[in-house]
């Protein structure tokens, strides 16, 4: 093991991902552009849209667009690229071709993080709804703290190119200071829950109305924290869904693991690793005993410096705002032996109502719809043997194995666009979470069971090219 860490290869590039990072802790900003309906009256593709009517919503407001995906909200104002920036490699194709309706609008909420269309009030929400509809909805939570256009190029432009309506939610709360929101420990993160439950009942209303007939079928699907919310909303509302399709979902357990059963380690071990010297080899050892992988070492840097450390203490400020007293959210970067340091939390001797915190939006494994979880097995924010592999333990010990399938994918990791950065030894999982949904499809429509669970590995010749556009689960 080298002495000391090498600096990473394009350190713009990295910087210029960390700004809007997926993960846990991207930052939204508000929509530059005003809303231009193409068809203010409604009166071609769009007739009747201003009769439609999001149940529970305080605020809509309805456009007719010739264009539904990013190749044509981009330029209309009807989507913020800062929202979804850094989430997918840039070779990432963006589909065209799909006219139809949009509603920006949010519900009822008190707190007020999200500053999109100057609105300044949380619980935002968009549904887009194709003309050329296939009788499915697919619904979406964000991923990390981000707002409600998040998922618009890594899940939203393919499946509305494939004919389905699509509903997305900021989750009640957004930024790195989301913690604010809530009058007890955990409460921003059940409204997470909360918020995409709320979103999918109202979203299959609309789609009942537009197309006058409810959805055959209703989709779950998210990354990171949009992951968790598809494996909490089949556990908690499988009423709602015909099935799910979780992309490296954020685990929460009351006894770990979790965020802060790993994170903490890594902080305190990682500066002597990063310095070389005669306790380097130990602290890499003890890093990778936290669960994350050897030979994941090349994007420890970047991690350290703009997730980790993020990660864990505005977190650990929503389910133990106590541990640091009057200070929020903990001290940037501290180091261990620091008073109120984050490196040096420890989750297991704290006191049980922070578990009892964690335990509000803790999953059980007891899903009650069909579930494909895709994980990369490089991974170094959420470590896949400290997640999804815990998980796939968690759903088989509930009895409903044969409701699951888990997709390991070699060298995927947490954010795509870093396959940029180290395109010889990173594979995308935007494709494979497309083969995933697929596979999901054929499930539900013919009752074509999927390929057993296992490790999806990464052809050996191949090139960036075909791996951004093929990931076969077999």
């Amino acid at each position: 093991m080298p002495r000391s860490v090498p600096p990473p290869k394009t350190p713009t590039r990295l910087a210029a991902i960390a700004v809007a990072v997926c993960g846990l802790v991207a930052l939204a900003v508000p929509v530059a552009a005003a809303e231009t309906p193409q068809d203010p009256a409604g009166t071609g593709h769009c007739a009747r849209i201003q009769a439609l009517r999001v149940p529970g919503a305080e605020r809509q407001q309805s456009a007719c667009l010739g264009e539904l995906t990013t190749g044509g909200t981009v330029a209309s104002g009807h989507t913020d690229p800062a929202d979804w920036s850094g989430l997918t490699p840039k070779g990432l194709a963006t589909p065209a071709g799909v006219p139809g309706v949009q509603i920006d609008g949010y519900f009822p909420d008190r707190s007020t993080s999200n500053t999109h269309h100057g609105w300044n009030h949380d619980a935002q929400y968009v549904i887009r709804l194709p003309d050329h509809w296939n009788g499915g909805l697919v619904v979406s939570g964000s991923s990390g703290v981000r707002g409600q256009y998040a998922n618009d190029r890594a899940i939203g432009d393919w499946v509305l190119s494939r004919g389905y309506a699509f509903a997305a939610t900021d989750k009640g709360n957004t930024g790195a200071a989301f913690y604010r929101d809530g009058r007890a420990p955990g409460d921003a993160l059940a409204e997470w829950n909360a918020r995409l439950t709320q979103l999918t009942r109202a979203a299959r209303s609309v789609v009942a109305q537009r197309y006058h007939r409810p959805p055959a079928r209703t989709l779950a699907t998210g990354l990171s924290n949009g992951g968790y919310l598809v494996r909490w909303q089949l556990e908690n509302h499988p009423e709602l869904y015909d099935g799910g399709v979780d992309w490296e979902g954020t685990l929460w357990r009351a006894d770990g693991p979790n965020l802060f059963t790993f994170l903490p380690q890594t902080l305190r071990d990682y500066p002597a690793y990063a310095a070389g010297g005669t306790d380097a080899a130990r602290a890499h050892d003890a890093i990778v005993a936290a669960g994350f992988p050897a030979g994941s070492e090349f994007l420890w840097p970047f991690h350290h410096q703009y997730y980790w450390d993020l990660t864990q203490r505005i977190y650990r400020e929503e389910f133990d705002p106590r541990f640091d007293g009057a200070t929020e959210a903990g001290t940037p970067f501290c180091a261990s032996g620091t008073p109120a340091c984050d490196a040096d939390y420890d989750y297991a001797s704290r006191p049980a109502a922070v578990r009892a915190a964690v335990a509000k939006i803790a999953l059980t494994g007891r899903i009650g719809k069909p579930l494909i979880t895709v994980h990369g097995t490089l991974d170094v924010l959420l470590p896949i043997a400290q997640d999804s592999d815990v998980y796939a333990r968690m759903v088989q010990d509930s009895g409903r194995a044969g409701l699951f399938r888990y997709y390991r994918i070699q060298d995927g990791t947490h954010v795509d666009s870093l396959v940029d950065v180290f395109p010889d030894r990173l594979r995308p999982l935007t494709p494979c979470h497309h083969s995933a949904f697929e596979a999901m499809e054929q499930w539900l429509a013919h009752g074509e069971q999927p390929p057993p669970s296992h490790t999806v590995t990464k052809p050996a010749a191949a090139d960036q090219v075909t791996l951004l556009n093929s990931c076969p689960l077999l």
